[in-house]
This record gives C-alpha cells, structure tokens and sequence, in this order.
C-alpha cells in the first residue's frame, strides 16, 4: 500500500521533540467521530483512561514508545493538517523520490527538518 502512495507523500522518523509539538500545536482527538482540539485533559475519554493515558504527556509516550495502547492512541489522534513550507514545494522536484533531490519518500530523520519551520495556522 505504501508503494502505491509513495510519490505522493514524504514520511521518515521524528524526534520525540517533533512529535510533541506537533501534538500540543496541531493535535485533535477524534471524539464522537468529530474533530475536537487537545486542549486540556478533559478530551481524553473513559477508554483511554482505563488504558492508563489521561494526559497529552502520557498520549505522546504512549506513541513515541509505542506503548501496549499505541494502537487505540493512534486512531485517538485526528491526522496532522500541515501548511506548505515557505515558498512552497518546487515543481520540477514535486513527485521525484528524496533521494533523487525530490520531496516525496523515506526522509529518515530529515522529516523533523521539513516539519520544523511549519508556520501555524
């Protein structure tokens, strides 16, 4: 599946510094099927807590770690919406693969790079 998609997305392995601000700026939680901001604590529902995640601390060590729950922390989490970086994306090396001088593929740790300098919308 993921060769199917793979010159269309760029993905790699981020940092656990990464991984939480990503959460505490962009994170939602799936509640009741809609799309709800992690705000404060109170979004964590009764099955998360009986799995032992009852704070946004203990949801990003759930998935840095990948924990025994990380697969009901996984699906909590709403998919990022990231802006494009500044400048944008160059069209000429849109759709080759990273290791070719494009955008798309297996960035490894240089994803934390691309995801970094992400204004905030």
């Amino acid at each position: 599946m993921l060769r199917l998609i793979e010159p269309y997305v760029t993905y790699g392995y981020p940092t656990v510094s990464t991984i939480q601000k990503l959460i505490y700026k962009r994170g939602f939680g799936k509640v009741d099927k809609q799309r709800i901001p992690i705000a404060d604590n109170s979004i964590f529902g009764e099955d998360l807590q009986k799995l032992g995640i009852c704070c946004t601390a203990d949801l990003i060590h759930e998935i840095v770690t990948v924990g025994p729950a990380f697969k009901q922390a996984n699906n909590f989490l709403w998919p990022f919406k990231l802006s494009p970086p500044l400048g944008g994306f160059s069209k000429k090396t849109k759709l080759l693969h990273y290791l070719e001088g494009g955008e798309a593929g297996a960035r490894g740790e240089e994803i934390n790079k691309l995801v970094k300098p992400v204004p905030v919308v």
